[in-house]
């Protein structure tokens, strides 16, 4: 089931970057998009009878909150203002996120170094945003913050679960803030060549490895 499920995200992911990539097949961009969480959320469900109910529940709100913000950045080109609701509606999957992956903290490690580490790459990419964000100052520092948060918990997931679900949620993880990042850039630096394939790409990979890291629990991890 894992496999056949792969195969058909990867298409869909596949078709939405060749409907971004085109302007006369731009139109289906509004179905293909919200389709890859979506089939993510219907798959988890699915798939997920076996975890614990927390565990549950908190993935599925997470990717919900997610949809919703797919939804909403898909129209911000026509209502701007719609990107802080995107923004919030992210910030909400990310801190369902931080909820979820602390369920399977390991108290025994010690995350200063890699805390150290992402703030020095998040200084950095601040330096190079702060003249452009103006009005956004306070919501993307926010943002960036939450985010940290959530790759520092799913770091801290390391030695209580599965190795191969940590690796899966951590690799996720990272991915989600890489994809951020370029988002970022793009929005209120300068725009990238490919920020759409760039953004898109990692942004479906971090989702599904999450998920898939997850559904390698057992009902044992709390």
């Amino acid at each position: 089931m894992e496999k056949k499920f792969s195969l058909a995200f990867s298409l869909i992911v596949i078709a939405e970057l060749i409907c971004t990539s085109y302007d006369s097949l731009m139109v289906y961009h509004y179905i293909t998009k919200p389709a890859i969480v979506g089939m993510l959320l219907v798959f988890f469900w699915k798939q997920s009878a076996h975890l614990d109910k927390g565990v549950r529940h908190l993935t599925l709100v997470a990717l919900i909150a997610s949809w919703i913000g797919d939804i909403l950045l898909i129209f911000e080109t026509w209502h701007p203002e719609l990107f802080m609701f995107g923004l919030i509606a992210f910030l909400i999957a990310h801190m369902f996120y931080i909820l979820l992956f602390l369920k399977h903290r390991n108290r025994h490690k010690n995350p200063l170094v890699f805390i150290g580490l992402l703030l020095i790459y998040a200084g950095c990419l601040f330096y190079i945003l702060k003249d452009g964000l103006n009005d956004m100052l306070i919501p993307v520092i926010v943002y960036m913050l939450v985010i940290l948060g959530m790759s520092t918990t799913a770091f801290l997931r390391q030695g209580s679960v599965p190795k191969q679900s940590f690796l899966l949620v951590f690799a996720g993880a990272i991915l989600f803030m890489i994809s951020d990042s370029i988002l970022a850039l793009n929005k209120f630096y300068e725009p990238l060549v490919y920020s759409n394939i760039s953004i898109m790409t990692t942004y479906a990979l971090a989702q599904f490895l999450i998920v898939i890291g997850i559904l390698k629990l057992t009902k044992k991890q709390r």
